[in-house]
């Protein structure tokens, strides 16, 4: 069975500027751009030396002094690659061109009044802009959406992912301030997973919590429910405080259709940073046979090729094949408004038992 795992590339890519040196830059869109023979042209970071460190691993020919430098030096048909925290998306926004291409690294702002505001200036100025939320574009998720289209498990009707993992947060200082931590920063990604299969939901359910264990952090711990009405399961479970060794970590998502199922592991969280590896497993039901699960090779992973996924979509409405990215704002603010939604159910509470 030949399964495509590889997302759309552009005809004529575009260069790409850097804004932002930190572990995620270096991690993650830099080794992905050179997989994808991307060229990036220059990078900034309000921290010279961080971003000289950046431009010498990387081989990026120019590091800017300042945003006005990075616009008088910058080639003029190029994506910006904006990876700074959500609070600074919209300041680095309105620095930028009108018409420009822009891609940012996840979230879209701090809540949903600060995507909107986000949303409102792409609008009012022309800027093509997209979201990295990634993993949509990982290659074990190309692969299942190519089963799912083959009609090999069924129709979808139910997602799971579920993490249990010790996330080692002290990587990401800035997060020690946040009053969004968990949801904001890493569930997202599954909210947005979810809604590209089943779209935006009826309603959302969610808790989340702190542990005793990393009180500074507004939350590690998440449940969250997406509501599709009664025929589709829809949950997402997270606990990133399972400081017990490798044993019992595990770290999934599980696709469930009417014929069959998928499970994926995402061996990036587990043992993070060091990662273990991915596995893809697969069940299709066959008349008379026994249940059989498969294993599917899948080369690459959700670091760092599906960056490469979000790259190209802006690369691809830049040269015109597509009329905007997949990953525009325009669909990313239904991704916020779902985050926004989540953190309102935490707060809100269940329903009280009547004992």
């Amino acid at each position: 069975m030949i399964i495509e795992t590889n997302s759309p590339l552009p005809r004529h890519p575009k260069p790409i500027i850097l804004i932002g040196a930190g572990g995620i830059v270096n991690d993650a869109h830099l080794p992905a751009y050179k997989l994808a023979g991307f060229w990036v042209a220059g990078i900034y970071d309000t921290d010279r030396e961080k971003a000289l460190r950046t431009a010498e691993r990387f081989d990026i020919p120019l590091v800017y002094l300042t945003p006005q430098d990075m616009l008088d030096r910058s080639p003029r048909s190029v994506i910006f690659d904006v990876a700074v925290p959500g609070s600074q998306i919209l300041p680095v926004l309105q620095q930028l061109p009108d018409g420009a291409h822009v891609l940012f690294q996840k979230p879209m702002g701090d809540d949903l009044a600060m995507a909107r505001e986000i949303l409102d200036h792409t609008r009012s100025h022309r800027l093509t802009a997209g979201v990295n939320f990634q993993l949509r574009y990982a290659p074990f998720i190309n692969a299942a959406r190519h089963i799912l289209a083959q009609g090999l498990i069924g129709d979808l009707v139910d997602i799971e992912v579920n993490v249990n993992v010790y996330t080692p947060w002290h990587l990401w200082k800035f997060l020690y301030s946040l009053p969004r931590v968990e949801i904001l920063y890493h569930s997202i990604h599954y909210i947005d997973l979810v809604r590209t299969f089943f779209g935006n939901p009826e309603s959302i359910y969610a808790k989340t919590v702190q542990h005793p264990g990393m009180p500074e952090l507004a939350s590690v711990r998440t449940s969250i429910i997406m509501d599709y009405g009664p025929m589709i399961r829809t949950n997402i479970l997270t606990n990133h405080s399972h400081d017990f060794g490798l044993q019992q970590q595990h770290s999934y998502i599980k696709l469930e259709g009417t014929r069959g199922a998928i499970k994926i592991r995402l061996g990036v969280l587990m043992n993070y940073p060091h990662g273990v590896p991915d596995s893809f497993e697969y069940c299709v039901v066959e008349n008379g046979k026994p249940r059989e699960w498969r294993t599917l090779e899948i080369a690459g992973s959700w670091f760092p090729h599906a960056f490469i996924g979000s790259m190209s979509q802006l690369m691809l409405a830049a040269e015109g094949s597509i009329e905007r990215p997949d990953n525009s704002v325009e669909d990313a603010i239904y991704t916020m408004a779902c985050v926004e939604a989540a953190y309102e159910s935490s707060a809100q509470g269940g329903i009280r038992p009547n004992f």
